[in-house]
């Protein structure tokens, strides 16, 4: 198959999987143990995508497709375990099932994880190490002390107290849990939505795009973008700030992988800067938006019927779960690590 159908079909394929996945589990248990282990794999995945553009370790990344992808698959598993019960009897405090406060961290994790390896390229470790491997691991221990500092700095788990699993030295940062984790997915959104721009106007002066220059002025730029659309969203049409989440930024970052992961950037090849921008911006939107209420329309027959809104934001919480920790990291690995194969041939 060409591009785009490829990408098209290869989405709707892994969609269906996902969902079918989702169903074997009790919504207790897919929003706690299984949302935390995928989780934790996710950040290796970044580093093996970005970092290692699949080519490391060199076990699997100089072997032929399919052997390839299920390798680094197997990579990640192991690394993404290993990761899972370091942080589980540390951040978690070896309780059972994980806490909300372990899978916050996690979503912390994968968002900074995000931020050192895109915006920051993976300044200043790679250049610095020249073993790739190193490189990578390296980038990976310092998402963790970097979302470690984030998380006791920025997010406040006060309104958590009163719960069997809340303790007295769990963050208890300058803002509401749940405003700082929605504010960095909206950043991270943001990301995206530069990136969809082939990063215009920045890319117009070469001297913004060296690091750590880059980083700077894009992660600033992140951070404005996601104060707007914060500001817009929560303050102004006062849209509760976990299904503002649920609308706006987690199915941008949905849409996004599909548009320009799956489907390879076949979309709008012959635009230029900014309107290959707007193209790439209102399809990601639409994408992200259309699939986030697919996969509503489809949570009674997969979950069951959950609540929406608060006190437990049941139904968001399946619907990001759902979304990013598992469809995600489902479409980063096939489109990464198998390069859409066999629908694809790879080269």
């Amino acid at each position: 198959m060409k591009q785009p159908v490829a990408g098209i079909a290869a989405t709707l394929i892994i969609a269906a999987l996902s969902l079918a996945f989702i169903s074997l589990f009790s919504f207790p248990t897919f929003s706690g143990w299984v949302a935390y282990l995928i989780d934790c794999v996710i950040p290796v995945h970044i580093v093996m995508g970005v970092i290692w553009h699949a080519e490391h370790p060199a076990f699997a990344g100089k072997k032929p497709q399919p052997v390839k992808g299920i390798l680094l698959v197997l990579f990640s598993l192991v690394i993404g375990a290993i990761l899972a019960a370091i942080l589980h009897s540390t951040i978690g405090h070896a309780i059972n099932p994980p806490t909300p406060i372990l899978i916050f961290f996690m979503i912390n994790l994968v968002l900074t994880t995000f931020l050192l390896t895109i915006m920051w390229g993976g300044w200043p470790f790679v250049g610095m190490i020249k073993n790739p491997l190193a490189a990578g691991f390296t980038i990976l221990a310092a998402a963790v002390v970097l979302g470690y500092v984030i998380f006791r700095v920025f997010f406040n788990f006060s309104f958590m107290r009163g719960a069997p699993f809340f303790q007295e030295n769990d963050p208890q940062g300058m803002f509401n849990a749940w405003n700082a984790v929605v504010y960095y997915v909206t950043v991270i959104a943001a990301m995206f939505f530069i990136a969809a721009f082939d990063l215009w106007p920045i890319h117009l002066k070469p001297s913004l795009m060296k690091q750590p220059v880059l980083g700077i002025v894009w992660t600033l730029l992140a951070m404005v973008i996601a104060y707007i659309a914060n500001y817009i969203g929560v303050d102004i049409l006062k849209m509760d700030v976990v299904m503002f989440m649920v609308t706006v930024p987690i199915p941008f970052i949905f849409g996004t992988i599909v548009v320009l992961n799956m489907l390879q950037g076949s979309l709008y090849g012959s635009l230029k800067p900014p309107l290959k921008g707007v193209a790439n911006v209102v399809t990601i939107a639409a994408v992200g938006t259309v699939l986030a209420h697919i996969y509503l329309l489809m949570m009674p027959l997969v979950t069951g019927p959950l609540k929406p809104g608060g006190p437990t934001n049941d139904q968001e919480i399946w619907l990001a779960s759902a979304l990013l920790s598992v469809t995600f990291p489902a479409l980063v690995s096939y489109a990464e690590f198998f390069k859409l194969w066999p629908l694809k041939k790879e080269g």
